[in-house]
């Protein structure tokens, strides 16, 4: 029997994200194939390791250089000597992109690199800094593929970062869209209690500047209706948005209950899903709410506009700000037949498109055919 691959993954933070939930849901699905070793360029940052599975061999680097900090040879050259204990490296994001680019700098004996970019923080949310365009062009001449989730990442990909076409990957970040079918758990959000008379507007995000959840916040507060918002996340703008639901006088109608794992336990009480980000990509929380069968209202950010069913697209706003995030919103609350219609056509969408089977059959043959070893991301029992 041969030896299970060993596989590094170099992140910019392991907190359970979307990008770290898929991670998860990859290791989970190669079972014994594979034993990993997890970096976090955040060291605190760990908490999406309570989502992988029990029997997934895994650990958190101790001995690892760090992947912060001023660009020099002596630490890209300990970043590579790292790098070479293992068959196959796999990093994200820009807060591991030193791990491609001591691969470019040390080239002799490194194994096969692939990076995956899901997006940017809100330092880029406004536009792309050119330093870091110039050192991403650098840095990813050392990998085998470039893997995004979105239309928009793959022309950014290609066309500011000057990837050639074929080592760009498009794989759609996918769910268990079955589950999310279930009847929701009465008790899996604290503190919330369904009153039959309120529409309940959810937003699953990270509480973080790029996500703008102040400006749901704001658009909430102009509509006409009963409604609950419930924000389910965690992060340092936490106290920004209560303050401004103070301010809009709806205090008493936000329940932020923090970080709940496993969305398709409650997603399904909210009857429409919300998002006011500055900047996506692909984001899961979309694909969860479609497959949960649940109306969208978010402003064209990444890919959303084409994520969604037809039906959904007039709820997708232009830009605008919070103004025309209320209208979309305001459209949905008052017609529960529309909301049923839009969520059936969403529904019907993901399951065809973005269930998770896809998703990890498209990674495992990447990986693969960077190692030159088809099948052996197969669990062997």
């Amino acid at each position: 029997m041969t030896n299970p691959l060993r596989i590094l993954h170099l992140h910019s933070a392991f907190s359970l994200g979307g990008k770290e939930a898929r991670a998860v849901r990859l290791m989970n699905a190669f079972g014994d194939a594979a034993r990993h070793v997890i970096v976090s360029g955040v060291p605190g940052e760990l908490d999406a390791r309570d989502a992988i599975a029990k029997g997934i061999r895994y650990e958190i680097a101790q001995d690892a250089p760090p992947l912060t900090g001023k660009p020099s040879v002596r630490r890209y050259e300990a970043i590579a000597a790292y790098i070479r204990r293992f068959d196959l490296v796999l990093s994200y994001n820009w807060g591991a992109i030193d791990g491609p680019m001591a691969a470019r700098v040390f080239a002799k004996g490194m194994p096969p690199i692939i990076h995956h970019e899901d997006g940017f923080n809100a330092d880029e949310a406004g536009g792309l800094k050119v330093e870091r365009n110039l050192y991403r062009r650098m840095a990813l001449g050392a990998v085998r593929a470039l893997v995004v989730p979105s239309q928009a990442l793959e022309g950014i990909a290609l066309q500011i970062w000057k990837q050639p076409r074929e080592r760009v990957r498009r794989i759609h970040n996918g769910i268990a869209t079955m589950a999310y079918a279930r009847e929701p758990e009465a008790d899996a959000i604290p503190g919330f209690v369904r009153d039959p008379r309120e529409v309940v507007v959810g937003a699953l995000a990270g509480l973080r500047d790029v996500k703008d959840l102040t400006a749901l916040v704001r658009a909430m507060g102009g509509v006409s209706g009963r409604f609950r918002l419930v924000i389910v996340g965690e992060g340092p703008e936490r106290a920004r948005i209560a303050q401004a639901a103070l301010a809009m006088g709806i205090g008493d109608r936000l329940l932020m209950p923090g970080f709940i794992d496993r969305p398709w336990r409650f997603i399904r009480h909210f009857d429409l899903l919300a998002l006011s980000s500055r900047s996506e990509q692909f984001p899961i929380s979309v694909v969860e709410a479609m497959a949960a069968g649940l109306p969208i209202a978010s402003p064209p950010v990444g890919d959303v506009p084409l994520m969604v069913a037809e039906e959904n697209r007039p709820f997708i706003t232009e830009h605008g700000g919070e103004v025309r995030l209320r209208d979309a919103i305001q459209a949905l609350m008052r017609d529960a037949d529309l909301r049923r219609t839009v969520g059936a056509a969403n529904q019907a969408k993901a399951r065809a498109e973005f269930d998770e089977s896809v998703m990890i059959a498209r990674y495992a043959a990447l990986y693969e055919e960077a190692l030159g070893r088809p099948g052996a991301l197969v669990p062997r029992r």
